[in-house]
C-alpha cells in the first residue's frame, strides 16, 4: 500500500504518492495523466502531512515560483526497471531550463551498456512512463526535429513548463496529428 495526496499547481492538479514510512516519494502525476498510477500496483490511500510530501510540496511551490531545485533535494523512488530507472536517472542530469533529444539520450544509454546503439522506442517508452513527472524531468525531451512529443501529461503542460523554465521554444513545435516523426 502507499499514500497519496494532492497538490495544486499552474498545470493542474497533481497526485502525489509515497511509501508508507512517507520517507520516499514513488509518484507524481499531473490529473488525467497518461498512466497516472500504473506503477502502483497496491493501491494507495490518500493521507496528507507524510515527510516526504512536505518536502515535495516545498519543492513544487519553489519550481513554480521560478526558482530551480533539483530532483535529488527529495529522496526519490519511481517503481520501474533496471533499464527505466537508468533512464530517469539521465533524465534527471537534464539542466533546469535545456531540452535534450530522445537521440541524445539513446546515445548515453548505448554507452552505459557498451552498446553502439540503442532503440529510440525503448527510450520512448522508458520516458513516457516516468512515474514522478516534473521532478524527473521528462518535459525537457523532444524529438530530434524539435518537435514537442511524448509528454504524458499532454503537451499543453509540456510547453507550459518549458516555458516556465525559460526554454527558448522559438525551434520547437506542436506536431501536426497524423504526421510520422
Amino acid at each position: 500500500m502507499y499514500y497519496s495526496t494532492t497538490y495544486p499547481s499552474p498545470v493542474g492538479l497533481l497526485t502525489l504518492a509515497c511509501d508508507l514510512t512517507g520517507s520516499k516519494l514513488v509518484g507524481l502525476w499531473l490529473e488525467g495523466q497518461k498512466y497516472h498510477g500504473n506503477t502502483i500496483m497496491d493501491g494507495m490511500t490518500e493521507k496528507s502531512g507524510m515527510p516526504v510530501f512536505d518536502r515535495t510540496k516545498d519543492w513544487l511551490d519553489r519550481y513554480f515560483d521560478g526558482e530551480k531545485p533539483v530532483a535529488d533535494e527529495l529522496s526519490l523512488a519511481p517503481v520501474g526497471s533496471k533499464f527505466r530507472q537508468e533512464v530517469w536517472r539521465i533524465l534527471c542530469e537534464i539542466p533546469y531550463g535545456e531540452v535534450i533529444t530522445y537521440g541524445d539520450i539513446a546515445k548515453k544509454m548505448a554507452a552505459k551498456m557498451g552498446r553502439t546503439s540503442m532503440s529510440g522506442q525503448a527510450i520512448g517508452g522508458a520516458v513516457g512512463h516516468n512515474p514522478v513527472s516534473i521532478i524527473i524531468p521528462c518535459h525537457r525531451v523532444v524529438g530530434a526535429n524539435g518537435s514537442l512529443t511524448g509528454y504524458a501529461g499532454g503537451i499543453p503542460a509540456k510547453i507550459k513548463l518549458l516555458e516556465l523554465e525559460g526554454v527558448d521554444m522559438s525551434r520547437l513545435f506542436v506536431p501536426k496529428r497524423g504526421t510520422a516523426l
